[in-house]
């Protein structure tokens, strides 16, 4: 029987279960997508909370916990490490904790969902940054930010450098991807839909230092669509590019600025294939000389095992 932590997430999209153990091996997950209705761009916290509430026991009866030792629980209880951050879906969250863990006689383990995100990366990239502080893209449809992170004994110290002033990068491809007839989640589809372009379509970024807008962009795509100044797989495609475009001059000029080399890039939007390819060429050319890691695709999404291998870190402390 192996010992293992479990990990809790419930974020604005999924539920997620992860059982690991110390040395990162994933013995058990289960996560499930909230359900979103045709044509709508997202849900209000009510319904997320109510999906989460109804989805945990399902997803508690797949892990099987009583075929694993079960050494701590850790949630995430809030969406970022900064005061005041809050939102409800994490409450359901850390109330299932709170309940398993008085239940099971084990330790809880608070952490958040950026930490979750941070760690799921350097645990499933297949190389992560050599030194204990790097720069850190969380990319979403709830956070896009640049970070500074160090790493600690219980999980990280973050310094927001930088990200967006309006839109996420996911609510930028989320509302394009809806505004094309793409179900939501649209990011997968979108993509795929982008590959199918054969045409030269390109909107302008807006970055100024380590910020960048995506509103300009939203609307210069929005009106593509509706004037059919190209086709729904060359806007698709434009609407990646710009996300590239504007991580890339931002990470450039974080590097200008004195910024870490090692850049960690984790968060759904991570997953998307161009974005990242665009983003090795440009940024490891020899001119610039960064590093990139990225999240295994599979964690770039929303999930559980960062936050429990947040939990090993913090037994014992």
């Amino acid at each position: 029987m192996k010992n293992v932590m479990l990990g809790i997430d419930t974020s604005n999209y999924r539920t997620s279960l992860c059982l690991a153990t110390k040395d990162g091996e994933i013995v058990a997950e289960a996560k499930k997508l909230l359900h979103v209705k045709a044509g709508k761009r997202g849900l209000q916290q009510s319904e997320a909370v109510f999906q989460h509430v109804m989805n945990l026991p399902e997803l508690c009866d797949q892990l099987e916990l009583d075929k694993w030792k079960v050494e701590g629980i850790c949630v995430s209880e809030k969406p970022r490490p900064v005061e005041q951050s809050y939102m409800p879906v994490f409450k359901v969250g850390e109330g299932l904790a709170k309940s398993l863990s008085l239940f099971l006689k084990v330790p809880l383990y608070m952490t958040t969902h950026q930490e979750g995100h941070i760690a799921a990366g350097e645990h499933s990239a297949s190389d992560c940054p050599v030194a204990d502080r790097f720069l850190a893209v969380h990319l979403s449809g709830g956070t896009s930010e640049i970070l500074v992170c160090t790493r600690t004994e219980h999980g990280y110290d973050i310094e927001i450098i930088g990200g967006t002033i309006d839109l996420h990068a996911g609510q930028l491809l989320d509302r394009i991807g809806v505004a094309l007839g793409l179900p939501f989640p649209a990011g997968p589809y979108l993509e795929k839909l982008a590959k199918e372009t054969t045409e030269d379509f390109r909107i302008a970024s807006s970055v100024q230092k380590c910020t960048f807008s995506f509103s300009g962009p939203e609307n210069a795509l929005m009106q593509a669509i509706q004037h059919q100044k190209a086709s729904p797989s060359a806007i698709a495609r434009a609407a990646e590019q710009c996300v590239a475009n504007s991580l890339e001059k931002a990470l450039r000029n974080a590097i200008e600025m004195g910024y870490e080399r090692e850049i960690l890039i984790v968060g759904g939007v991570a997953a998307n294939e161009y974005i990242r390819e665009r983003l090795i060429k440009r940024l490891e050319h020899p001119a610039v000389k960064a590093k990139l890691y990225f999240c295994n695709p599979a964690y770039t999404g929303d999930n559980a095992y960062g936050v429990a291998m947040l939990g090993w870190k913090q037994v014992n402390q």
